[in-house]
C-alpha cells in the first residue's frame, strides 16, 4: 500500500508528544503479580490516513483504549523545577478512551494503551500479539510476553484516599442530589477509584467546606438530616448508611469524614442545613464563627449521636475524622482551639490533617499529621503513622506529583519513596473537581484542564465524565495505581525476605540514595527494578 507505516511498542511511562520522536528502545516483555493491572502502549505510525484494523491477540483479560490529547493552559507554574520535558501551554497527552474495534488511523501518531489484567488462572507465560491489517492483509505484526507470577501483592492496610467531589458530579450532569441519577453516576465514579487503589472515601457529613469562597456556597451534598424542634436537636442518618453501604459495594473500606471547620484556618463553620420547626434552613456557614457557643453546643450533641452510629456499625476502625484542611502557623491558636475540641469530642478516633509545620505535631495539636511530600522527611522518625500528599504546590526539589507535564515516573517513583519511609496513606485533594479555584463556576474539564487558569493541569482530577454517567480514565490515574503496586509488591517481597533485601535492590546496592526528592529519572531503571522485585519474589516463593 502506498502508505508508510511503523508499528512501535512502548512502555507505559512513556508519553508521546505532538511531533515528538518515539523512543528507539522497543518494550518486549514484563512481568506481573497475580492480583494486578499492567499496561503497555501501542502506537501506529503513518504519513496518511487509512482504514484497517488492530487487533489484539492473548488469552488474558484485557481493556483497549485510545491516548487522547487534552489542552493544557497551565501545565507548570512559574517557580516550578526543572524536571519535565514540556512545559509550554498545548496538548498533553491524557485522557484514555476504551475502545473495542480500532478500525481507522489517522496521520502522525495513534497512540493505544493495553492493559493487562492478571489472573490465576494464566500463570506462567503468555504471548500478546499485537497485529495491524489492511483489509484482509497483515501488514505489521509484533509480540509482547508477560509472565504472570504465582503470588499476590499485598497493599498491607495501606489507606488511599483521593478526594471525592459528588457536587461536581451533579453540576456537570446538571442532576438533582440525592436523585436516582446522582447515586446511579456517584456509585460508577466511586467504583472506578476503588478499582484503581483508592480505599477511603471523603464522606460528606455536612456540605465539605473545601475550595470554597469565603461568603459563598457549594452545592448541597449533606448525608446527615439535621432536624430541629424546639431547639433541640435530632439526626437522620438514612443517606449516610445508603453511601457506607454503595461504598463497600465499590470496594472501599475506610471512610473520611468531611471537616468540621473551614479550610485554611479553622475561623468559621460548615454549612449545615436543617428542618427547624418544618422549615429547611441554614443554620450555620460562613456567618458563625468557629468557636461560637451555639456550633459548639451542636458538635457536643451531634459527635454522640455520630459515635454510636460508627460504633453501632463496627465503622470506628474504619473511620478518620478532619478538623480543618490545611492550617498554616499564622492561623495556630484557631486551629488549636478546634482541635482540642474535636479530639476532646472524638476520643479514641484517629483524627488527621494535611498540614506541613512540625510544629503542630511538636505541641500535640495534631495527632496523625498528613504533611505534603516536599515537607515529609522533616517528620520522619517523629510518628509510627505518618501519611503524605501533594496538591498544587509540590512542583519543586522534583519531588513526585501527577501533572500533565510531569513523566509518567515522576508519578510512579512515589511508591517506592512510600515504602522505604513507611508512609501509612496518601491523600490527593482532587479525585474529579470540575470547578475553578473556590469552586466559584463549574468547568469542562475536556477543555478547562487547570480549574481556570489557577492549578497546574492534572493537579484537580484524574478521570473525565463521559455522557453516559461514567469516568474516562486518565494515564495518570493507571500511573499511580502503578506507584501503589510497586509498594504493594515491595511488601509482598520483605514477607518473603527482610527490608534490607527491598531496599537494596530499589537502591542499587546502596549505589543510590532513594528520598522524596532524590531517584533516578530514568524509565529503564523504573521498569528493570521493578522486574527484579518480581523475580526476587519469584525465587522466594516456598
Amino acid at each position: 500500500m502506498d502508505n508508510n507505516i511503523k508499528l512501535h511498542i512502548l512502555s507505559s511511562l512513556e508519553k508521546i508528544y505532538h511531533n515528538d520522536i518515539i523512543p528507539t528502545s522497543d518494550f518486549s516483555s514484563f512481568s506481573m503479580l497475580r492480583n494486578e493491572k499492567k499496561s503497555f502502549q501501542v502506537v501506529v505510525e503513518c504519513d496518511k490516513d487509512f482504514d484497517g484494523k488492530l487487533t489484539i491477540d492473548t488469552p488474558l483479560e484485557h481493556n483497549i483504549y485510545t491516548v487522547e490529547y487534552i489542552k493544557s493552559d497551565l501545565p507548570m507554574s512559574d517557580n516550578s523545577d526543572d524536571y519535565f520535558r514540556f512545559s509550554d501551554d498545548g496538548y498533553y497527552p491524557d485522557l484514555l478512551i476504551s475502545i473495542y474495534d480500532i478500525a481507522s488511523f489517522r496521520k502522525g501518531y495513534n497512540i493505544f494503551w493495553i492493559e493487562i489484567v492478571s489472573s490465576n488462572e494464566y500463570v506462567g507465560i503468555n504471548k500478546i500479539n499485537i497485529s495491524l491489517y489492511d483489509e484482509s492483509n497483515l501488514i505489521l505484526g509484533d509480540c509482547v510476553s508477560v509472565e504472570i507470577i504465582d503470588c499476590d501483592i499485598d497493599f498491607n492496610n495501606f489507606v488511599y484516599t483521593n478526594w471525592f467531589h459528588t457536587d461536581c458530579l451533579a453540576s456537570y450532569y446538571n442532576i438533582d442530589v440525592f436523585s436516582d441519577e446522582y447515586w446511579r453516576i456517584t456509585k460508577n465514579f466511586l467504583k472506578t477509584a476503588a478499582d484503581y487503589g483508592m480505599n477511603c472515601v471523603l464522606t460528606p457529613l455536612f456540605t465539605p467546606p473545601l475550595d470554597t469562597e469565603v461568603g459563598k456556597e457549594r452545592p448541597t451534598v449533606q448525608l446527615v438530616d439535621v432536624i430541629v424542634s424546639n431547639g433541640k436537636y435530632s439526626f437522620n442518618f438514612e443517606k449516610l448508611d445508603y453511601w457506607i453501604k454503595m461504598s463497600k459495594e465499590c470496594g472501599i473500606q475506610y471512610f473520611e469524614m468531611s471537616h468540621f471547620f473551614t479550610q485554611w484556618g479553622a475561623r468559621n463553620t460548615p454549612k449545615i442545613m436543617a428542618t427547624v420547626d418544618g422549615v429547611y434552613k441554614k443554620i450555620f456557614g460562613w456567618e458563625t464563627k468557629a468557636n461560637s457557643k451555639s456550633y459548639i453546643n451542636f458538635l457536643k450533641v451531634f459527635s454522640v449521636e455520630l459515635k454510636k452510629y460508627l460504633e453501632a456499625n463496627d465503622l470506628k476502625k474504619y473511620t478518620f475524622i478532619h478538623v480543618s484542611d490545611e492550617p498554616s502557623t499564622s492561623v495556630i491558636f484557631n486551629y488549636s482551639r478546634a482541635s482540642r475540641l474535636i479530639h476532646k469530642l472524638f476520643d479514641g478516633y484517629k483524627i488527621i490533617d494535611a498540614l506541613s509545620s512540625p510544629l503542630f505535631y511538636k505541641l500535640k495539636i495534631v495527632t496523625s499529621p498528613v504533611p505534603a511530600n516536599d515537607h515529609v522527611e522533616k517528620f520522619l522518625g517523629k510518628s509510627n503513622d505518618l501519611w503524605t500528599y501533594y496538591c498544587s504546590g509540590q512542583n519543586k526539589k522534583y519531588v513526585s506529583n501527577r501533572f500533565f507535564c510531569n513523566d509518567s515516573i515522576r508519578t510512579r517513583i512515589i511508591g517506592y519513596q512510600m515504602y522505604k519511609f513507611d508512609i501509612k496513606g496518601f491523600l490527593h485533594w482532587g479525585y474529579n473537581f470540575y470547578y475553578t479555584q473556590l469552586s466559584k463556576s463549574l468547568v469542562d474539564p475536556f477543555v478547562v484542564s487547570d480549574a481556570g487558569g489557577k492549578f497546574p493541569s492534572g493537579d484537580s482530577y484524574v478521570v473525565y465524565p463521559s455522557k453516559e454517567g461514567t469516568p474516562y480514565h486518565s494515564i495518570r490515574l493507571k500511573v499511580f495505581y502503578d506507584a501503589l503496586q510497586d509498594m504493594a509488591a515491595l511488601n509482598t517481597l520483605e514477607k518473603l525476605t527482610d527490608k534490607e533485601t527491598c531496599l537494596s535492590i530499589i537502591e542499587q546496592k546502596g549505589k543510590k540514595s532513594l528520598t522524596f526528592s532524590e531517584y533516578p529519572h530514568s524509565n529503564e531503571w523504573m521498569l528493570s527494578t521493578r522486574e527484579k522485585i518480581n523475580y526476587t519474589i519469584k525465587e522466594n516463593l516456598k
